[in-house]
């Protein structure tokens, strides 16, 4: 080992003592910078990574290693001092090694030397470093691969310029075979085998973050290969001239068997594909728990079925690999139950007439283009997961990301994988414990509350609904068993006492059934289990099967495996009418509902019906305009009945029609969130630390109005960071940034909400401003490069909030807007107003007419302790066109504030698996917002940082230079 150091020391004393270090260092930090800032655009880009700079690392190594390798063994041919270094006293392996060495260190400076462009990524934005320390590992493998190549190449020429041509011919042709470029022209059976045997395939696997040991296994015996050829040829030239005896047959039998069990290690190691540590933060490319434990549920098998075409795009055909190997992983997870099926449909007729016909699975064109022409590509890039009769599809729209970088340069990539398989493998398991029994995914006993009055006391309808209650109650408990205990009681019975318990716990009052009628009476109904209370809300058709449907939908509250159901309330669509210039709604939410449908049932609601459906888990209001009595009505009582209330609301507004427009708009719920201490602030927010928006901007050109689109840093459009993030609420996992769009400030009043829980969730940075303004639209004429007058900071500003506890309705001690609308409306048909009916002088009514269903006077005065309000202040964040501009200015697919609602759905329904995988997602890591001459100044530091680095290995280099000239002059002295 002394001897091998030696042997390294010196060959880097020699690589220092000239020039060429210098040279060299210097044309790879030039290039990569180049490529870096100029070629790969990274801050067009926008995107807080390195895959750039790995990007182009292999080439840039073919060339660094040809030249740093082209002298070692050619120089000693030309020099002649290779026959006395055949001749020391040293090994041959041992020499070999020493310069081998030496090259390998020489690569690191090198790649240490581009070390400040992740430090400074990181310092930018939110960098993943997993990928960047797999980059650099896998620059060092293929550089120990090149520079073997590149001695043993040298070993054969006493030409430098010959041994450097050779090396980056071989080193190229290596890197070719299993690039994508090459393997598009072949089927996936030979692009497969292409990519095993290339070295750039590799690469780019251990780039993203996972070390396999397939793969380092495959530079370590390619670099072992050449080493021991390398050896080999040096002792072929030792004894050459020389007849040929047993030990040269010898050394000719120990290198082929050393060659070939490297090569066979491969083929060993090529099937274990679990063998591989993920770096990734978050691990996203590995099997999470909570996919484990979503896959220990089944108790049928699974059938996970990829449909791959051979042929396909080419940006699409490098994740086929990166989705096999993570279907194999869930089908080891699980144990059995999980069966993972791989087939071209274009090979098998019979599976793509199926796949067409059953699944709706077709194929999707995509346009190629060759050397020679443009063609069009049929391929499918689909799974199918099916358990049971239930089913779900993932299209390639569904699994991958596209980012823009540059002009013409888009990257394609798995965005989250595992996420959106296991997002599909809950939805069907859940579709089908859905259909089964009710009580299996729910884990404690629960107990059904009846607080109802004696048949004679109830109106004629309510007392046949307690025979229907009687026999909803029989089928549950057959289904239930133990689990299901059932205590129904009369409020007024024992003095009133537990009419007194239920108004101090969930403000219950007597009903009646119209103001007229002197009778009241108790129908309410509630659910317990593990300590939490669900009130059941009396349907409006008084009949069984509501009555079943609404205990049903509060018995999936407490279970664990059972699909839920979002109510959705946004702004019904205006499609306008143009030829009168009305303009249409501009604000609509199909992305929103879409993006829920992914994970949950949507059913959109109406809550002008003064309900809010009963199978209704959680509720979701969008863009509220301008709501009456009855609308409130609705979603004060979902709240009261202990559910969770998602709220975008703002008082503005905001349109696109050509030019960006901002009015008033009443919500008609500023009133109730008052009442519970939250006020929306009747002013916009603006922030210094906003994100880029294509604003429409007019200006003048000689007294023609010409109007043009920029894409500028907008004010408007605050940018949202980890400072301004409540990361410990569990709310915001996944997200790494997120944009409000023309969001207005929350103010919660501490007084108002003691005994609740208030949760911050978003702020703005604390540089922010206010105004209330509506002229949104910049002046660059009057205001400059930043369009808008810079006002004075007002500290961080809340912009979305959670508040949980025990809610006091708004309608408290007041009559039921539905009974009140019932009573004007029998007023407008002179119509007598609903009264009891099992009074005697109504009953010849009920003889003659038919009978109409009668409103209930009922009103839930006060929540559980696990009703909640999460309110976004913004009516436009959430909106299709905010999401649609955001994308084209951010490059890729922005769905950050949708993943927000959905965080708040699973953490509301205390679902909150996918939550933990959600944080493993693969989100576009966005820069901080900068102007142009913060970009060029941190750009001219990474430049200042290479020279500072050149500098040192300048005076490495004089250093070295100096002691060898003190030597030389000793050494002289010494003969003298």
């Amino acid at each position: 080992m002394r001897t091998l150091r030696k042997v390294a020391g010196r060959e880097l004393a020699v690589f220092f003592a000239t020039p060429a270090a210098f040279i060299f260092f210097g044309t790879f930090l030039a290039a990569t910078l180049f490529i870096f800032f100029w070629v790969e655009t990274f801050f067009s880009r926008n995107i807080a990574d390195v895959r750039p700079m790995f990007e182009w690392m292999p080439l840039l190594l073919i060339f660094l290693s040809a030249a740093i390798t082209m002298r070692i063994w050619s120089e000693e041919h030309r020099a002649g001092t290779l026959e006395p270094l055949l001749t020391a006293p040293v090994g041959l392996p041992t020499l070999v090694g020493g310069k081998f060495a030496a090259c390998f260190g020489l690569v690191a400076i090198g790649l240490l030397l581009t070390l400040p462009l992740p430090i400074t990524v990181s310092l930018l934005g939110q960098l993943d470093w997993g990928p960047v320390l797999g980059g650099y590992l896998a620059s060092l493998c293929l550089a120990a691969a090149y520079l073997a190549i590149g001695l043993f190449v040298s070993a054969q020429f006493n030409s430098q310029i010959v041994s450097l041509i050779v090396t980056t011919l071989i080193c190229s042709v290596l890197y070719l075979v299993g690039a994508n470029t090459l393997t598009a022209f072949f089927g996936s059976q030979v692009g497969e085998l292409l990519k095993l045997i290339g070295a750039g395939s590799r690469f780019a696997s251990i780039t993203r973050g996972v070390i396999d040991l397939r793969d380092l296994a495959y530079y370590l015996s390619l670099t072992a290969i050449f080493l021991t050829l390398n050896v080999y040829t040096l002792e072929r030239q030792r004894w050459a001239g020389n007849p040929v005896n047993p030990a040269h047959r010898r050394w000719r039998v120990l290198t082929g068997l050393l060659v070939a069990n490297f090569f066979l290690l491969n083929l060993w190691l090529a099937p274990l594909g679990i063998l591989r540590v993920d770096l990734t933060q978050g691990s996203i490319y590995s099997i999470s728990p909570a996919t484990r434990s979503y896959l220990a549920r089944l108790q049928e098998p699974l059938l996970i079925r990829g449909y791959f075409s051979a042929q396909t795009h080419p940006l699409l055909a490098p994740l086929q690999p990166q989705l096999r190997d993570l279907l194999r992983e869930y089908e080891v997870a699980g144990k059995g139950r999980v069966k993972v099926e791989f087939v071209d449909p274009q090979e098998k007729p019979e599976l793509e007439q199926e796949a067409g016909e059953k699944y709706g699975i077709r194929p999707v064109p995509f346009q190629t283009a060759s050397r020679y022409q443009t063609a069009v590509t049929n391929s499918y890039f689909d799974i199918l997961i099916k358990y049971g009769d239930e089913y779900a599809t993932l299209g390639f729209r569904d699994l991958i990301e596209i980012k823009s970088e540059g002009d013409t340069k888009l990257a394609v990539e798995l965005r989250n994988p595992e996420h959106d398989i296991t997002r599909m493998i809950k939805k069907v398991l859940y579709s089908y414990q859905s259909g089964g029994n009710l009580f299996a995914a729910i884990n404690g006993p629960v107990t059904f509350h009846g607080y109802i009055s004696p048949p004679a006391r109830l109106p004629q309808q309510l007392a046949e609904l307690k025979k229907s209650l009687d026999a909803v109650l029989a089928e549950f408990k057959q289904q239930a068993g133990d689990k299901l205990m059932i205590e129904i009681n009369d409020p007024d019975e024992g003095g009133g006492q537990l009419a007194t318990q239920l108004n101090q716990k969930f403000g219950m009052q007597p009903m009646m059934a119209g103001l007229l009628s002197p009778q009241t009476f108790w129908f309410y109904m509630t659910l317990e289990s593990g300590g939490q209370d669900i009130q059941i809300t009396l349907p409006a058709a008084l009949d069984k099967a509501a009555l079943k449907a609404a205990i049903t939908a509060g018995l999936k509250r407490f279970s664990k495996g059972m699909l839920k159901t979002v109510a959705l309330s946004v702004p019904a669509a205006n499609p306008g009418m143009a030829q009168f210039g009305m303009s249409g709604q501009n604000n609509t939410f199909q992305l929103l509902q879409g993006f829920i449908e992914q994970e949950h049932r949507v059913k959109p609601v109406d809550p002008s019906t003064g309900q809010v459906d009963p199978e209704a888990d959680i509720l979701v209001v969008a863009a509220p305009e301008r709501l009456q009595e009855k609308q409130v009505f609705a979603i004060d009582q979902f709240l009261m009945q202990g559910g969770t209330v998602i709220l975008a609301t703002a008082p503005f507004d905001v349109g696109f029609q050509g030019r960006i427009s901002a009015e008033e708009k009443q919500s008609g719920l500023a009133d109730w969130l008052a009442g519970y201490g939250i006020k929306v602030q009747k002013s916009l927010v603006l922030d210094p630390q906003n994100g880029a928006f294509p604003v429409p901007v007019e200006r003048q050109a000689g007294g023609y109005t010409v109007r043009e689109t920029y894409l500028l840093n907008y004010p408007y459009f605050i940018d949202i960071r980890n400072d301004g993030m409540n990361r410990d609420s569990g709310l915001l996992t996944g997200l790494d940034q997120l944009s409000m769009t023309w969001a207005s400030p929350i103010k919660v009043d501490s007084e108002q909400n003691k005994g609740r829980q208030v949760v911050r969730l978003l702020e703005s940075s604390k540089n922010a401003w206010l105004s209330d303004s509506i002229d949104i639209q910049p002046d660059f004429n009057r205001y400059g490069q930043a369009g808008f007058a810079q006002g004075e900071p007002a500290g961080r500003q809340l912009l979305a909030v959670l508040v949980e506890g025990v809610f006091d309705s708004r309608f408290k001690g007041k009559t039921s807007p539905l009974l009140e609308e019932a009573i004007q409306r029998a007023k407008k048909e002179q119509q007598p107003p609903p009264a009891d009916p099992s009074d005697p002088r109504n009953k010849k009514n009920t003889e003659t007419e038919p009978a109409k269903p009668e409103v209930i006077g009922r009103v839930l005065e006060r929540s559980s302790d696990s009703a909640r309000i999460i309110l976004l202040a913004s009516n436009t964040f959430l909106a299709d066109t905010s999401l649609e501009l955001a994308s084209g200015a951010s490059g890729s697919r922005y769905l950050n504030p949708l993943q927000l609602v959905t965080n708040c759905i699973d953490w509301s329904l205390a679902d909150r698996d996918l939550l933990s995988i959600q944080g493993r997602g693969h989100f576009a890591r966005t820069l901080l917002p900068m102007d142009k001459e913060e970009r060029m100044w941190w750009e001219y530091l990474n430049y200042g940082l290479a020279a500072v680095g050149l500098l040192v290995v300048w005076g490495l280099h004089r250093l070295i230079r100096t002691r060898s000239r003190r030597r030389e002059l000793m050494s002289i002295a010494g003969r003298a």
